[in-house]
């Protein structure tokens, strides 16, 4: 189990946009590190939205935003062109990291996938913040608030540790 201020555990994945994306290519920038369930279903495509909406105040901040499941790259891209999606999309179709990041789990109606979880991840490679089963709606919202400095604790939509 990773927990705030352990070190990220480190990935390289395969990503929409090309190539292969290490963690330890940000060093130096925060990361916010999302894991989603499954391209175009609606939970997913309106946090998807959220994201793209929010980026240019966390690229002002800064910080990288890099989304990951464990459907195929062509699944990616069509998810992407679909929604005009602006940060990269991860294919973790081992399921790797999301065991190391401890997302892959036993859902009650869709047997083994990913649990909707956020991490941010500090300039340095560690774990800063950690939300659990998150709602899709507003969870960029709360991510935006504490990027800027502002209120970031809204229990009733994250399990945060």
């Amino acid at each position: 189990m990773i927990d705030p201020g352990t070190p990220a555990p480190g990935f390289t994945l395969p990503s929409d946009t090309g190539g292969d994306v290490t963690l330890a290519d940000f060093r130096g920038r925060k990361v916010i590190l999302y894991f989603y369930p499954k391209d175009n279903t609606p939970g997913c495509t309106v946090q998807a939205c959220d994201f793209r909406d929010s980026l240019p105040g966390f690229e002002g901040a800064g910080v990288a935003v890099l989304g990951v499941s464990a459907d195929s790259i062509e699944s990616h891209r069509r998810f992407r062109k679909l929604f005009s999606l602006n940060f990269p999309l991860l294919a973790d179709q081992d399921h790797t990291v999301s065991r190391a990041y401890g997302v892959w789990k036993k859902h009650k109606v869709f047997g083994m996938n990913i649990e909707r979880s956020t991490f941010l991840i500090d300039e340095a490679g560690n774990i800063e913040r950690i939300w659990r089963n998150v709602r899709p709606e507003g969870h960029t919202k709360i991510l935006s608030e504490l990027v800027d400095g502002g209120p970031s604790n809204h229990a009733s939509n994250i399990r945060d540790t």
